[in-house]
């Protein structure tokens, strides 16, 4: 985060505003929603200083958690451009609530869409041409991906994480610092991220799923693995044998094959499908009988 952020407060408290009416309301209209994450949305901001990307987080409940989490993502910011990786200009933001808590987001520049990697790659023609053009574009999203990862460093390499402005690559999702101290123990706030879960899950996803999921960020086949794997969401599975092959040159021992990676996207998108079903029956469940605002914006149907 270098400087101030060009947001100013005033400017994200009314962002957030019209998201506590779109909350209430159970209507987004107001709002422009560039993309949900699996946890996170991200909202579009026309401000003075020209337009951003606003990824709102859960609730923190103090300027103190806050703090922590600021500084943890500094941290990261810097860990990846140490090891050659370039995030996107980032900034924290957070809105007070008259309890003390805060809403948090993370402010980017708006970029490009077509610099977005999926579409750069969905914009290729078919055949040797398409095929030669998209070698120089995956060659630095699997370079980078293996400079970064390690043992006390994660990086969530999905297609959709990377933007090109000009010919620089950038990281997008900088929002879940994965980074763990010397015993191998994330140093992530993991509660934060569970809170968007039904209360009565968080301790079994905290338990037997989180662990698993934080660790494939931090081995490098995961990682690799996972980013061809994404290639099926994305609809871009012309492109697997290529980011195969340049992926298998990172690794040691048996090569990554397009069976495996088929597989492992197969049993993510039923486990995140499933975390999303028991999302939006939670949201009910608070709408119609507890007659109160779910305070997550939720996606539509996602094609996985």
């Amino acid at each position: 985060m270098s400087g101030a952020c060009p947001v100013d407060a005033d400017a994200l408290a009314g962002l957030e505003a019209r998201v506590q009416r779109a909350l209430a309301q159970g209507d987004v209209g107001d709002l422009t929603v560039i993309g949900f994450g699996e946890i996170s949305s991200v909202l579009l901001l026309d401000a003075a200083a020209g337009r951003f990307a606003c990824k709102r987080m859960p609730r923190f409940d103090g300027a103190e958690r806050v703090a922590r989490y600021g500084a943890l993502l500094e941290e990261y910011l810097a860990t990846l451009r140490g090891v050659g990786v370039t995030p996107v200009e980032s900034w924290l933001m957070s809105v007070p609530e008259p309890d003390g808590a805060r809403i948090v987001y993370v402010v980017q520049p708006f970029l490009d869409p077509a610099g977005l990697a999926p579409k750069k790659l969905a914009a290729l023609p078919e055949g040797p041409g398409g095929e030669a053009a998209a070698a120089p574009i995956i060659d630095a999203i699997v370079a980078a991906t293996a400079r970064c990862v390690s043992s006390t460093v994660g990086l969530d390499a999905q297609l959709s994480n990377w933007v090109f402005v000009g010919d620089e690559l950038r990281y997008l999702d900088v929002t879940t610092p994965l980074l763990t101290d010397a015993q191998g123990t994330t140093r992530l706030d993991t509660d934060l991220f569970l809170a968007s879960l039904p209360a009565l899950l968080r301790g079994l996803v905290k338990r037997f799923v989180l662990p698993d999921i934080l660790a494939r960020y931090h081995d490098r086949r995961r990682t690799l693995r996972d980013l061809v794997a994404n290639l099926h969401k994305e609809r871009l599975t012309r492109f697997v044998p290529a980011f195969l092959a340049r992926s298998n040159q990172e690794l040691d021992g048996p090569p990554l094959t397009a069976e495996e990676c088929l597989e492992d996207y197969r049993s993510d998108a039923a486990t995140w499908a499933l975390l999303q079903r028991l999302r939006r029956w939670d949201r009910a469940w608070q709408r119609h009988v507890r007659r109160r605002p779910y305070p997550f914006l939720l996606p539509g149907h996602i094609a996985r």
